[in-house]
């Protein structure tokens, strides 16, 4: 109900009416078209002095608001960069709670789109349209600027962030609150053939890419006479057994079963999975009766776990372990972490394990006006000590209502407050019937627990329409045989980590 659009409206008109004490009053902007700005896009400037703005940072009485609205006729901007769970919490939370012309929002991401990362396993396993795991941004916010590009770099005397634009042109956008929450990208290593020949797990570009690849690898081994070719193309190895890994590695190896019916020529024990990693066991970051339960569900589907191992050199037609062993594999997928934006880099503050400093009330320390969130920084979590949250898409969903509620409050709306978590639990979707999840510290596997996670990914998608179109999918799935057509929306060429997630973009 505190999300109601009619109770933000009612919101609103009652600020405008105790500002003015009587009704709502026009609000005169002037508007300026920002330096080396793309074509047709124009954005608001500030009137005021910087230091002005600073000043306001944690401000939240009423004369904060006297000041705010005697700023002449400009208007701060809050500028938030990406629009990820963390980001679009942010822009949400400040659409519905501050006065329509308290200040101007404006997003920079290189899609119009959240990504719903959680189920991107299923969407390689064909169980899920990819469009239904892309929330539209236009469709949830109304009134924001959204600036397609990539956030490149920060002059944070100048208050400015330099976009490069899909077209590849670069602009600058001025702002007198800065939220990053760019999200992160895939982490790798220094490892020999991985940056040519690993495949990755971050976007749908590479959930599509790896459904397509299986399928060719599958339609390879299917034509070849050779039996050491086709246990080749039939052998898949998967890097990492967290989240990622665990559910990509389970429900790939029940597509591929599936799709076997139509490849006649290939049994099923020339099919292999291979799940490793140098944990010593399956879902390290979870409790344990979770990673015990996703390991049972793996050796049932007949996944090969190799723990306590991890991959030494990667060619084109084979995988070197740790442990000497060469796996002749023509597929490998990277799944063994993330590491913050390379924008992080650009902000030149402290950091830790990559990720940027924040108090708990996700300030930047030294750097008035700017915020950071989600997996890029490192929120202290204070119902743990202060220990830095995680990077999981249940603390990105509340630290973007938590650090709306602050940025507004810097404006002079509210109360600034420290970031808090209590987990709820966490869930493993691992295709089928089968998953394992702890909601509440309520331990459950099987068909329960697969309820549960389907429950609460619905819940989480915060979208209607695609709530829809993704328990449609799930219902289809059921019923009707898998489709194993490839799709051929990117080139092999461009498949690599670094091409898909575009990190040659950002300064070194």
């Amino acid at each position: 109900m505190r999300n109601s659009p009619t109770v933000a409206r009612l919101i609103r008109q009652a600020e405008r009416w105790r500002q003015t004490g009587s009704g709502p009053t026009a609000a005169t902007t002037a508007r300026t078209t920002d330096t080396n700005a793309a074509p047709a896009e124009t954005t608001t400037a500030t009137a005021s002095p910087r230091e002005a703005a600073s000043s306001r940072e944690v401000t939240t009485s009423r004369e904060a608001r006297s000041a705010l609205a005697g700023r002449g006729s400009g208007r701060p901007r809050v500028v938030v960069v990406g629009s990820g769970y963390a980001g679009l919490g942010v822009l949400r939370y400040l659409e519905a709670r501050l006065p329509a012309g308290a200040a101007e929002l404006a997003v920079v991401s290189p899609v119009d789109h959240l990504l719903y990362t959680s189920l991107l396993p299923q969407v390689a396993a064909g169980d899920i349209e990819p469009r239904h795991l892309a929330v539209s941004v236009r469709g949830t916010l109304r009134r924001t600027v959204s600036h397609l590009g990539h956030a490149t770099e920060i002059d944070t005397r100048g208050r400015t962030v330099t976009v490069l634009s899909r077209a590849g042109t670069p602009f600058t956008l001025g702002w007198d609150r800065l939220v990053l929450a760019p999200g992160a990208h895939t982490r790798t290593f220094d490892i020999p053939g991985l940056a040519e020949h690993g495949l990755g797990m971050k976007n749908l570009a590479e959930a599509v890419y790896l459904r397509d690849h299986v399928l060719r690898q599958l339609a390879y081994a299917d034509a070849s006479a050779q039996e050491a070719e086709r246990r080749a193309r039939c052998t898949f190895v998967v890097v990492g057994a967290g989240y990622t890994g665990t559910e990509l590695a389970a429900q790939m190896r029940r597509f591929t079963v599936k799709a076997l019916e139509q490849f006649p020529r290939l049994r099923v024990d020339e099919v292999r999975w291979l799940l490793v990693d140098l944990a010593d066991r399956v879902l390290p970051e979870l409790d344990e009766h979770l990673g015990d339960g996703a390991s049972k569900v793996l050796r049932e589907r007949g996944v090969e776990v190799q723990l306590s191992t991890s991959v030494r050199e990667v060619r084109p037609d084979a995988v070197t372990l740790t442990t000497g062993e060469v796996v002749p594999a023509h597929t490998l997928v990277w799944c063994a972490g993330v590491t913050p934006n390379p924008l992080v880099r650009a902000l030149g503050t402290e950091t830790v394990r990559g990720r940027i400093v924040v108090d708990d009330q996700f300030r930047v320390p030294g750097l008035p006006g700017v915020f950071a969130l989600g997996d890029a920084a490192a929120v202290p979590d204070t119902t743990r000590g202060g220990v830095p949250a995680g990077q999981t898409a249940q603390n990105a969903v509340r630290q973007g209502t938590a650090a709306g509620r602050n940025i507004a409050a810097s404006l002079g709306f509210g109360e600034m407050r420290p970031y808090q978590h209590r987990d709820l639990g966490f869930v493993v979707d691992l295709g089928g019937a089968d998953a394992v999840a702890n909601p509440l510290g309520l331990n459950l596997s099987g068909l329960p627990a697969a309820a549960v996670t389907r429950g609460y990914h619905l819940m989480a998608l915060r979208s209607a329409t695609n709530r829809a179109y993704v328990a449609a999918d799930w219902l289809l799935s059921a019923l009707l045989k898998p489709r194993t057509v490839q799709l051929g929306f990117l080139p092999p060429p461009q498949a690599t980590i670094a091409e898909v997630e575009q990190t040659e973009l950002y300064p070194s």
